[in-house]
């Protein structure tokens, strides 16, 4: 079924219809909607310091808008945006109170970003929210008969000297009103109760929350987390625990790792299913102490539909050990968002991953699109011919360019689409990648030039040896739960007799991930989503055969780079074959919420 088709006798209650019509309403009205949103966003903010530095006098049409307003990166806005976290309340991007920063992912500093956000948005993401599962009841029947098994935490909060939060935008939504005093829908009943989901400690957010799902074992029909890399650490977390968390359900009690009182109280004197259970204890024991864990997910949870994870861009690297895990079940990616806006669904859900799509809702905010070349750069376009949403073209791939209420004005928020078709006048877009990212795992986004002064600041510890880094390439290894980087490095040892020791090349390791920006630092140091970063040793030459085997394929000899990042696997067998020895950081990376300033 699809919702080209849509019809109110298709929706399943009055809510899904009244959804669906919106839907259509705003997609087929694209082009119109989106010059509503821009109206309103200039007449919102046509007294910010902003628009008064370029002049833009109250206009709200698009030529004008488009003619006066330069198209900018983080870094061009990074000045105004230390003044708003200083306590500097003017109204620099928006007439509206900044309400919180929602963080974003780190800068070439390695500092996170803080985006500024509104109270409004709230409203703006939880419609967004609400079109979900009015779409999915299209495809799979009877959701409302049963529960989700959603992993969902939230990270601390940090203050900045002014005094304004600064968050995840997940922990922005989960701590706010729209989601603990929401309303109730058969449609989106958890399993984990809202305390477990609020906990800051992973740790004891994950037990109670797996602890929930495996008692409701038989009501789950999908099981889910935000990102597919959340979702495996989750089956990592049952692989560790699972011996104490059977205890728990044989016997009624709580582990007493889980100090949270309010968790505590909640899981044992609010629910009433936690009560001993000694026959689900045994199964959970007999299917989790079995030495092959493929299929575990439908093993223990039997009437899953689906898995409700993002597997997109870099998280597509994830899929076959879902598959794994899973047997196969379908992997919708339902929604497109980040931190800056939320943009769109996917109307088509269970359609394959390779050919998951995107409809950008052209309600959230203003769009606009800088064509993007295969290659890998973004063409020379004047900022007035920015392409507008309605007026991409069908095979092209764009950088996105977000206009929003907050107060980001022609912000280039880093994602590359290629359109893949329209659903009645609205672009539908497959994700293709972030710019200039490297490595990534789970939220991290690791660019060359990070990486770069990672291998430069780590190559400092090699002087008194008098060695040198010759050549060196990477890849983000997913094999394991949680994943890790690995860095091939090829050395010159000037002196054999003396070349680094086994622990020095252990601390160029921590080295590197402490060069690395405070996403990554902080999934290593408090979320445990990473695993310590890798140095594998191969023997000289090595990345002369990686050239002769580039040139052997068509490479020119002249314009041939080591690639920083590798994923081809006969490419990866070659570097493996020559390894010499391996090293892990041996300790955790430093993170402090404390923001430099």
């Amino acid at each position: 079924m699809d919702v080209d088709s849509l019809d109110p006798s298709l929706g399943v209650c009055e809510k899904d219809v009244k959804a669906l019509e919106f839907i259509q309403e705003m997609t087929l009205n694209c082009d119109s909607v989106q010059e509503k949103v821009l109206e309103e966003i200039l007449i919102q903010n046509a007294k910010t310091e902003y628009f008064g530095r370029y002049a833009l006098d109250g206009a709200t049409d698009r030529l004008t808008f488009k003619s006066k307003i330069p198209v900018v990166t983080y870094e061009d806005l990074e000045p105004d945006i230390k003044r708003i976290a200083n306590g500097d309340k003017s109204h620099i991007f928006s007439t509206k109170p900044i309400s919180e920063f929602l963080t974003s992912s780190g800068t070439s500093a390695g500092e996170r970003k803080l985006m500024p956000t509104i109270h409004d948005e709230l409203d703006r993401r939880t419609k967004l929210y609400s079109l979900l599962m009015p779409v999915m009841n299209l495809y799979v029947p009877g959701l409302d008969e049963g529960k989700a098994l959603h992993f969902l935490f939230v990270k601390k909060s940090a203050k900045t000297p002014g005094g304004l939060l600064a968050r995840p935008v997940l922990t922005s939504y989960y701590n706010s009103e729209h989601f603990k005093n929401r309303s109730f829908d058969p449609y989106m009943v958890y399993t984990s109760p809202t305390e477990a989901i609020l906990l800051t400690d992973s740790y004891q957010s994950m037990y109670t929350q797996m602890l929930c799902g495996l008692y409701q074992q038989k009501e789950v029909l999908r099981l889910g987390a935000i990102f597919a890399s959340g979702l495996l650490r989750a089956i990592r977390f049952l692989q560790l625990n699972w011996e104490d968390l059977a205890h728990d359900i044989a016997t009624g009690t709580l582990n007493p790792k889980i100090t949270d009182p309010s968790v505590r109280k909640c899981i044992l004197n609010k629910l009433p299913y936690v009560k001993p259970n000694p026959t689900l204890a045994e199964f959970i024991t007999a299917e989790c102490s079995k030495s092959s864990w493929e299929g575990i997910i439908t093993r223990i949870w039997p009437n899953t539909k689906y898995l409700d994870v993002i597997i997109t861009g870099a998280m597509a690297q994830y899929i076959p050990t879902l598959d794994y895990y899973s047997g196969g079940l379908p992997l919708p990616s339902t929604m497109y968002a980040s931190s800056e806006c939320y943009f769109g669904l996917n109307l088509k859900p269970m359609s394959k991953p390779s050919d998951v799509s995107y409809t950008i809702m052209p309600n959230m905010a203003y769009f606009e699109f800088l064509p993007h070349d295969p290659a890998g750069s973004s063409e020379t376009c004047p900022p007035s011919q920015l392409v507008d949403l309605a007026n991409v073209e069908v095979g092209k791939m764009y950088e996105l360019v977000i206009t929003t209420y907050s107060g980001l004005n022609r912000y280039q928020v880093g994602d590359v689409l290629e359109v893949t078709g329209f659903h009645n006048s609205a672009p539908q877009f497959r994700f293709i990648r972030r710019k200039n990212v490297l490595l990534s795992i789970d939220s991290d986004k690791t660019d060359e030039a990070e990486l770069q002064n990672g291998i430069d600041n780590a190559s400092k510890l090699l002087s008194e040896f008098d060695t040198g880094v010759v050549e060196y390439t990477s890849y983000a290894d997913t094999k394991t739960i949680p994943g890790h980087y690995v860095i091939y490095w090829e050395l010159l040892v000037k002196d054999p007799s003396n070349p680094p020791t086994h622990d020095v090349l252990n601390q160029c390791c921590l080295a590197i991930e402490e060069s690395l920006n405070s996403v990554y630092r902080y999934a290593r140091a408090c979320d445990n989503s990473i695993a310590p970063l890798e140095i594998r040793i191969v023997k000289n030459g090595t990345f002369e055969e990686l050239m002769d085997y580039a040139i052997s394929r068509g490479a020119s000899i002249n314009q041939y780079k080591v690639p920083r990042c590798v994923n081809f696997t006969p490419i990866m067998e070659l570097l493996d074959s020559r390894v010499l020895s391996t090293h892990f950081s041996p300790a955790l990376p430093h993170w402090t919420p404390v923001r430099k300033q």
